[in-house]
């Protein structure tokens, strides 16, 4: 019986199925990915019912006489709810974040206690309690100075100054020592050098992730209605809902939602050029 040897390859590699190389692995990859993609996409136009979208989504007939309720008091509404709570949240963020950073033991776990609670709850439980545990607890608090204003900037101020106060501490803290160290050996106390040298780089440093925190701020002021509104102080969710109830259809839910969008999608695009000019400064 005579055996019959195969000679090797090239390379001494034994001849098979060829191997497709990882550049032509990569591009059968994405081809599927895309296939998938396309398919997925067409499944959802061919599939969906067009004639009830339009119907109970698409029908901007419902909101004939209310756009100027829509773009002139909840869109109003909601940016000003959100920019007064940003406000809050920075200044009680800030203060909170240099107390995490003290070297006085009480002070770094009063910060400690409040980060923790204020991260922890859910900024729709802070809300309730603002808007109607405060007063019942100090019935001086019952009718404070801006109303509904007020118990909404405090509230989502102090859920957002939970976030902020971190991001500050780890804004000082990525600023070189050495700043601080040359600006005491200028002669300046700590607070001046901290205030004229450590916290504006520190800003510098934390400007993109504070400029997202707008954003994720702008989205939680959805939830300031349930502290209960008159017309005039309706933000975008709470104008939704009401009309939405009154023309029994959900194309005010569609309509506040592109408002949302129109403000949100110019800060996501702030904060990633932000990004972007931070990388390329480093």
């Amino acid at each position: 019986m005579t055996t019959t040897l195969q000679e090797p390859g090239p390379a001494g590699k034994t001849p098979g199925r060829a191997r497709l190389s990882p550049r032509r692995k990569r591009q059968v990859t994405l081809y599927v990915q895309y296939t998938v993609f396309v398919l997925v996409v067409a499944g959802v136009i061919f599939g969906a019912d067009w004639a009830a979208i339009n119907k109970y989504f698409l029908d901007f007939s419902k909101l004939d006489g209310a756009w100027g309720r829509l773009f002139g008091t909840a869109l109003v509404n909601t940016v000003l709810y959100t920019l007064a709570a940003y406000v809050v949240g920075l200044a009680v963020g800030l203060i909170i974040g240099l107390m995490r950073l003290s070297s006085v033991l009480p002070y770094r776990w009063a910060a400690l206690i409040f980060i923790e609670i204020f991260r922890g709850l859910p900024a729709l439980l802070i809300l309730l309690l603002v808007g109607f545990g405060v007063p019942i607890a100090f019935p001086d608090m019952a009718n404070p100075p801006g109303g509904v204003f007020f118990n909404v900037s405090v509230g989502l101020g102090l859920v957002a100054a939970a976030y902020m106060a971190e991001t500050i501490r780890a804004g000082i803290q990525a600023v070189p020592k050495g700043q601080l160290e040359a600006a005491r050996s200028l002669g300046m106390s700590r607070f001046r050098a901290m205030t004229s040298i450590v916290i504006p780089q520190a800003f510098r440093i934390v400007i993109p992730p504070m400029t997202n925190e707008l954003v994720l701020l702008f989205k939680d002021s959805s939830l300031v209605f349930v502290l209960g509104f008159t017309a005039d102080q309706y933000d975008l969710t709470k104008f939704g809902e009401s009309l939405s109830n009154t023309v029994a259809n959900t194309t005010p839910y569609i309509a506040a939602g592109a408002a949302y969008l129109a403000i949100t999608i110019p800060l996501g695009f702030l904060v990633r050029r932000l990004e972007a000019r931070q990388a390329k400064a480093r």
